[in-house]
């Protein structure tokens, strides 16, 4: 196929860190180590990550040389409000939060705003989102797009079906509603992106029906970026005017800065109301620390000031943006069914495709996922019915996931060409032996979040088949 040329990296490298791959059969004995578990194996036994995107950043020399001007007063420091700058700049919103990371920022929010058997409404629940709204007795409810499951070629496939989503307000009354949020980009339906034609839709809803309207937007510069070169009227507009406009759209923002703030650690919470604003900081003080560090040192929040700078730089988000294209081609290349058209963060593989002979409760992602490890040192992490599946809490039924997905999260400004050309050279030769892969059977997990910590065996070819 003719492949459009991948540009050469808007950055040159001034560091490096070595990395080693072991023998094949040391990663086979890792492994079964792990329990095959991808997030139980040690870093240093892994060739190329790419489990997630989060913390997992190349920080930029003008972030280490912001580290060096780090505050560490415990209240009022510089680093607090060079940082508040910034985020008001692109957020838009008076108050600012300060969480160590993203989960944080959500368990904070949904402490204060979501209760015992309410319902939090989203274009699709990331996994902790899911966990905090659990936590807090309240039910997940998804709204995906129509096209997000389908083949459809179609460039918004992470925006929330908004017929669905008034139709289940109108029937269950907006006071059962704590709070509607907006992931951006929707990462459970493959890295998508939202529109702001979408977005619109969302906000006027939450304001007819009087329900705070959040965005999970750990990656709102790439969902900016595909605004700006996909939906009309934009392509003329920077990305923080575009960004400008999607924030003033909503009540408050959670952020998982370890994605688009460039950083290894920190999020927040940024919000107008000044009466929650007051209830979350009580909070804040006694779960995370004060008001004005909220968990994080202040070189930390230097660092994440300039990371949020450099994020919405247009050649930066060009670059990240087409590398996760030319990442996806080359997978394609190699046999992979892959989520079509290509996200912001990841290359997502079609794994229920890809093994058709092995069912969805025998997890023919984490099929792919170990033989990924095994076959080129490549850490993965499975988006099935490993993490998404489990056993109804009412009913008592076991469900899966819609789609058994492997996601290839691809760190920022990390890794090169040649290691995703070694990657796709990895998964073809998966391809060409797929048909001896088997499912896996759970040995043992916890009650949330149990693709994090559950221990798997492996099934033989005879047990998978008496398995039901």
């Amino acid at each position: 196929m003719s492949r459009k040329r991948q540009p050469a990296e808007p950055y040159r490298i001034k560091s490096i860190e070595q990395i080693k791959l072991l023998s094949r059969d040391q990663r086979l004995k890792r492994i079964r180590e792990a329990k095959f578990n991808t997030f139980k194996l040690d870093a240093s036994d892994v060739y190329i990550d790419l489990l997630t995107d989060s913390g997992t950043t190349a920080m930029s020399n003008k972030q280490w040389a912001a580290i060096m001007m780090g505050d560490e007063s415990y209240a009022g420091s510089d680093s607090f409000k060079r940082f508040k700058k910034t985020v008001n700049e692109i957020f838009c919103k008076k108050f600012l939060i300060p969480c160590h990371q993203g989960r944080a920022a959500e368990n904070l929010l949904f402490s204060v705003l979501v209760s015992e058997g309410s319902y939090v409404l989203n274009n699709t629940h990331f996994d902790t989102t899911r966990a905090n709204t659990l936590l807090k007795k309240a039910l997940a409810v998804d709204f995906p797009s129509p096209e997000s499951f389908t083949n459809q070629d179609y460039r918004f496939k992470g925006n929330m079906d908004n017929q669905r989503l008034e139709s289940f307000i109108s029937e269950k009354g907006a006071e059962k509603i704590s709070l509607v949020i907006t992931t951006v980009t929707n990462n459970s339906v493959g890295g998508q992106p939202v529109s702001m034609s979408n977005i619109k839709e969302t906000s006027a809803i939450c304001k007819k029906y009087n329900i705070p309207f959040y965005f999970d937007c750990a990656r709102f510069a790439e969902n900016c970026y595909f605004i700006k070169t996909e939906e009309p009227g934009y392509e003329d507009m920077s990305i923080i005017s575009i960004a400008n406009e999607m924030f003033d759209l909503c009540d408050g923002v959670m952020m998982s800065a370890k994605k688009d703030g460039l950083v290894n650690t920190g999020g927040f919470i940024t919000l107008d109301d000044e009466k929650l604003y007051q209830r979350l900081t009580e909070l804040l003080i006694v779960i995370e620390g004060f008001s004005t560090y909220g968990g994080l040192a202040g070189r930390d929040i230097d660092a994440l000031a300039v990371g949020l700078t450099e994020v919405i730089d247009f050649d930066y988000l060009d670059f990240r943006i087409d590398q996760i294209r030319y990442f996806g081609e080359l997978m394609k290349e190699s046999g992979m069914p892959i989520v079509e058209p290509i996200g912001g963060h990841a290359v997502f593989v079609d794994a229920g495709q890809l093994l058709p002979h092995i069912p969805d409760h025998q997890f023919p992602g984490q099929a792919l996922a170990v033989a990924l490890y095994v076959e080129g040192g490549v850490r993965t992490v499975e988006l099935g019915s490993l993490m998404f599946g489990g056993t109804d809490p009412n009913t008592g039924q076991k469900f899966t996931a819609r789609r058994e997905l492997v996601r290839l999260a691809l760190p920022r400004r990390v890794y090169t060409n040649s290691h995703i050309q070694y990657i796709a050279e990895t998964a073809k030769t998966i391809f060409d032996q797929k048909e001896k892969l088997t499912g896996f059977e759970i040995k043992k997990q916890s009650a949330f979040l149990r693709h994090f910590t559950c221990e798997l065996g492996i099934l033989s070819k005879k047990e998978a088949a008496t398995t039901v």
